[in-house]
């Protein structure tokens, strides 16, 4: 494909749209804003992504798309689009110029990948190094924005979940972590491409990946070798389809083959909900427990389906009687009947003569109008005590743990559990948080897909490139600045742009600064594309250690 179209329709115009004195235009890009839960208390983008642009699309495309093709092609084939697209014939002068110069006159500045940088501060400016060639700067904005703001995403949200395991000092202090949070998004995304590009930004905070895309998109673009460095990692496992081969008579059977047998020892993750799960938990695996506590390695379960934040840490409960009186308390600011929600009980379930019931809170209507202010509760569905107990606390039951330092209890090696279903940031907040209300460590691996990691847009972080400054002619730079009245949030930069860092180390933008200082040392945005090469490359390796300096 013709490299100059790799664009929107509507950049086919700008050449001739622009300010007949412009001859030079200077862009950025930046994360402005957080616009949904996932980025709540993470006022911070991890940046990476840009490499494999600058490689993959700034250079080879460019040129074997375009600067390496005959110019009567190119421009040839150029034309042909846009003159049908916008049903004119379109010039193609600027074209054929680009094409005698022979590389792309840009320049683009960049903050080292595996940074976190606050919003409103550039992550790379981009500007034209050749007097008459402005127009190209913003006619990469488009193909260059779709190719970096997914994988950015991808890794501030991989950053997020591991912020959240090291919050946890006996997690932390485990070494543990990085495998603690497995991508399993590779079938949900739009494409391997996709997948591979998303899967990286995970991999910058973990290692546990089943994405094998990803790991060979580190070793083309950030220097990775698979076979002599920890670059993903993962283990033996089922799915449903392995499960189901033996049948649902053969399932206790298929269990202890497996694990003797197929994977005598090492790690296997068993997928155990194809048919009754918490069968599987409570039966089935008591009677394997001899096999399993004298096998070397642990023995993964996996529940696919449900909530797992149930699943995995049962229900809160309370005594009926308890539940009666807290509510006795709290009805004397009750107003209305239909303010019930203001009750926050976090009660799932109540427990009555040994057993559980969820339940509902209902008030009696009078014949002749309203409602009784004495509430009263219903019980409704009876739930299993080993449901409410949860997966870690029945694991525990049956193969013991010990004490950890604060108290906590760690499952026994020979178990563990993994859930790769329906994981979120939030979820996982619940899951830490009632797990150790429980006594336990929370050391549950947790599968991040395709839900986390595709459902989001480039506005998740607002994130944009705007021109700032232009020139008309070389040296005579006119600031310029969009700030609309109907959208505050939108407001962009003015000028020529530079990073600095603050007393605490934490990157702040410098706006309408002089060219002097924008090309200083002191500007933390370095060269990384200058008129056709690339500079500064860096490594998944460099990129690592920068995340893992933020929770050192």
């Amino acid at each position: 494909m013709n490299a100059a179209l790799n664009k929107d329709a509507y950049k086919v115009f700008h050449p001739f749209a622009y300010n007949p004195k412009v001859t030079h235009v200077f862009s950025n890009m930046t994360p402005r804003f957080g616009k949904h839960s996932n980025v709540k208390g993470n006022e911070e983008v991890l940046f990476v992504g840009l490499q494999p642009y600058l490689l993959e699309t700034l250079v080879n495309t460019w040129n074997r798309d375009f600067f390496w093709q005959p110019k009567d092609a190119v421009c040839g084939d150029y034309q042909r689009v846009v003159s049908a697209m916008l049903g004119k014939t379109v010039p193609v002068d600027h074209i054929e110029a680009l094409h005698d110069l022979g590389y792309l006159p840009i320049c683009v500045k960049a903050l080292p990948e595996g940074s976190l940088v606050p919003y409103n501060v550039p992550v790379y400016t981009i500007f034209n190094t050749v007097e008459g060639f402005g127009w190209v700067t913003n006619m990469l904005e488009t193909d260059m924005s779709a190719e970096t703001w997914g994988i950015m995403t991808s890794a501030t949200t991989a950053f997020a979940y591991r912020k959240r395991f090291e919050q946890e000092p006996e997690l932390k202090a485990s070494g543990m972590i990085k495998f603690m949070g497995h991508d399993f998004s590779y079938r949900g995304m739009f494409g391997r491409q996709a997948a591979a590009m998303s899967g990286f930004g995970h991999l910058c905070s973990f290692v546990g990946s089943d994405t094998i895309p990803a790991a060979l998109y580190a070793e083309k673009y950030y220097g990775a070798q698979i076979d002599k460095e920890l670059v993903f990692a993962s283990v033996d496992a089922t799915e449903h389809s392995i499960m189901c081969s033996y049948g649902t008579e053969g399932e206790l059977e298929s269990l202890r083959h497996l694990i003797e047998d197929v994977t005598p020892s090492g790690i296997i993750s068993i997928v155990s909900d194809t048919w009754d799960f918490w069968k599987l938990v409570t039966e089935y695996l008591p009677s394997l427990k001899d096999k399993i506590m004298t096998r070397e390695g642990t023995v993964v379960i996996r529940p696919d389906s449900g909530d797992p934040v149930k699943i995995l840490t049962g229900y809160t409960f309370k005594s009926l009687e308890a539940l009666s009186k807290e509510l006795e308390l709290l009805v004397e600011d009750f107003v209305e009947p239909w303010e019930l929600h203001k009750l926050e009980l976090e009660v799932e379930v109540v427990k009555t003569n040994g057993k559980y019931f969820t339940y509902s809170i209902e008030y009696t209507a009078y014949p002749e109008g309203g409602y009784s202010h004495e509430p009263e509760i219903k019980l409704l569905e009876e739930v299993p005590e080993h449901e409410v107990k949860g997966l870690i606390q029945c694991l525990y039951e049956t193969f013991g743990g010990t004490a950890t330092e604060s108290g906590l209890i760690a499952l026994d090696s020979h178990i563990g559990a993994i859930y790769g279903d329906s994981i979120t940031l939030e979820r996982q907040d619940q899951i830490i948080k009632r797990l150790k209300a429980k006594g336990f460590l929370p050391s549950v691996v947790l599968g991040i897909g395709s839900f986390t990691y595709q459902y989001v847009t480039r506005d998740t972080h607002g994130t944009a490139v705007k021109a700032t400054d232009t020139q008309h002619g070389t040296g005579n730079h006119v600031a310029i600045s969009k700030d609309p009245k109907t959208d505050s949030s939108k407001k962009s930069a003015k000028g020529l742009l530079m990073v600095v860092k603050d007393e605490n180390g934490r990157f702040q933008l410098k706006a309408d600064v002089t060219p002097e200082e924008e090309a200083s040392e002191a500007n933390e945005l370095k060269v990384v594309f200058k008129d056709g090469q690339v500079y500064n490359l860096t490594t998944l390796n460099e990129i690592r250690e920068r995340v893992d300096s933020y929770f050192a």
